[in-house]
């Protein structure tokens, strides 16, 4: 899914060059012929169908300067590159204060653009990452962060903004990975303690004998240990949210302290001769039954209805795959601007791919395949082979693994696809072809015993192999083993080999 740039030109023959070149660059074009035209395509539009604008400053209707100044009001905000043949730096300031992105004087050289554009859109795309970041950790997250679109969607955003006008506790329900946190964190940032304290406990980390100290907090020497007073998870969410994920993992025993905090809004540190009063919004989250856990007793039903008096269901990925691309998009461009790589797009038949694939791990297993394929793109494009545990799970989608001979791998366990536990089939020799293109001459990998070789076994191996294929010049053997000649005299020494006589 390519980004879109609107190129916004007077000139008919620029506005044509202009397209071209952008689509050389693997973007999509359109193009407005005056401001007035551009700030109607940018109203009509949504925010996310245009990424960028390519902006002539000297028109006739609507000049660039006018453009930048009536965006910021319309909540435009969409980085701009603005080009004149007026190269002066009083226009490059005039510009820059008008909060353009960069500046290029005309006729603009490609490969200055393509550089702008690209610049440009990974600024924004940090920008929007590290203002969705300082909302997380602020508190002031909102359903507008989330990224999504699709109707299954529209039902857990409405109930959210609903429990978010009251202090109801709520129960999110769903799988592993499809986001609960980040609604919990939506939830707050659109209520009245917007900005206070987002406490996060995972029930299902915490040790059975240290739950009620982590929760309700202890006083010193109330245990073998407890050296120093601790503040409990609660008092630290005193005016905020607390959040208990997977809250059916509690333990009977802190389930009943968990009630009295409820109902009573006070809680009993360990050791400690009175209550505490506390202010705070409860949130909880499971991916578990309830009811099952319930009548089998490991959940008091007491609390169960304390709990879940506002639930609110949030589909697996597989129920909203219509949100995929955006995800994509959204994860794609984070991780190449962390990564310092360039990722223009994603092939839209590997887009056909994960929109096929079933994502037993949700929106977080998207996240790490997305995170993985942008390590291992080798281009600006990501494409099908980026993606080979998907790939293999997908009927009609081959990967082909370039430099790994008999390579197969399958990449599942009990809950899906992974990264360990894999079984692969290793080849026993590192084929290479000889000089002449025929007599096909090979490494061992592994020892008669059948054992792996040492590194240092196969790196001489390879010293002697490029010594007879370049007759023993070190210049070359060098060059092609990518080291430098005092590496490799140095490395011949240790392995003690002798350069070849010419």
């Amino acid at each position: 899914m390519a980004k879109c740039v609107l190129i916004v030109d007077d000139d008919p023959a620029q506005r044509r060059i202009l397209e071209e070149t952008i689509k050389r660059f693997g973007y999509e074009t359109q193009t407005a012929s005056g401001g007035e035209e551009a700030l109607s395509i940018l109203r009509a539009n949504e925010p996310r169908n245009i990424s960028l604008m390519l902006l002539d400053l000297v028109m006739p209707d609507l000049d660039g300067i006018s453009v930048l100044e009536q965006m910021q009001p319309l909540g435009l905000n969409i980085p701009v590159i603005v080009q004149t043949a007026n190269g002066s730096i009083d226009t490059a300031i005039a510009a820059m204060r008008a909060l353009a992105t960069d500046f290029v004087v005309k006729p603009v050289n490609p490969e200055r653009l393509e550089i702008s554009i690209r610049n440009a859109l990974k600024i924004t795309s940090l920008e929007v990452e590290i203002t969705r970041f300082k909302r997380k950790s602020n508190g002031t997250l909102t359903f507008a962060d989330l990224i999504t679109s699709g109707p299954s969607m529209d039902r857990v955003i409405e109930l959210g903004q609903r429990a978010a006008n009251s202090n109801i506790p709520v129960l999110i329900e769903g799988e592993s990975g499809v986001g609960k946190e980040l609604v919990a964190r939506a939830i707050q940032g659109e209520s009245e303690r917007s900005g206070g304290p987002f406490v996060t406990v995972n029930c299902g980390a915490i040790p059975e004998n240290l739950v009620e100290s982590i929760l309700f907090g202890h006083e010193k020497g109330s245990f073998t240990g407890a050296t120093d007073k601790r503040t409990g998870k609660f008092v630290e969410a005193n005016g905020g949210t607390l959040f208990l994920d997977e809250v059916g993992e509690l333990p009977l025993d802190a389930q009943v302290k968990l009630l009295r905090a409820l109902q009573e809004g006070e809680i009993d540190p360990v050791g400690s001769k009175k209550s505490i009063k506390v202010n705070f919004r409860l949130i909880s989250a499971t991916n578990r039954n309830m009811i099952d856990q319930v009548k089998e007793n490991k959940f008091r039903e007491d609390l169960y209805y304390r709990l879940n008096v506002f639930p609110i269901h949030v589909p697996p990925l597989r129920d909203h795959i219509e949100d995929i691309p955006d995800l994509v998009e959204h994860f794609m461009s984070r991780f190449a601007a962390e990564e310092g790589k360039t990722i223009r797009k994603i092939e839209q038949s590997a887009l056909d791919l994960l929109v096929k694939y079933s994502w037993p791990g949700n929106v977080r297993q998207l996240e790490n395949a997305v995170f993985r394929a942008v390590v291992l793109a080798d281009g600006d494009i990501l494409t099908v082979g980026e993606f080979p545990q998907i790939a293999t799970h997908v009927e009609g989608f081959e990967v082909h693994i370039p430099d790994a001979p008999g390579y197969v791998a399958d990449l599942t366990n009990d809950e899906g696809p992974a990264m360990v536990g894999c079984n692969i089939a290793i080849p026993n020799t590192m084929t290479v072809t000889n000089s002449r293109g025929r007599d096909n001459v090979g490494i061992p990998a592994l020892t008669d015993g059948g054992h792996i070789r040492s590194l240092d076994e196969i790196e001489a191996d390879m010293i002697r192999l490029a010594m007879g294929r370049y007759r023993g010049h070190m210049t070359e053997i060098a060059k092609y083993l990518g080291i430098g000649r005092s590496t490799l005299y140095r490395k011949m020494r240790e392995f003690g080999l002798q350069p070849l006589s010419n």
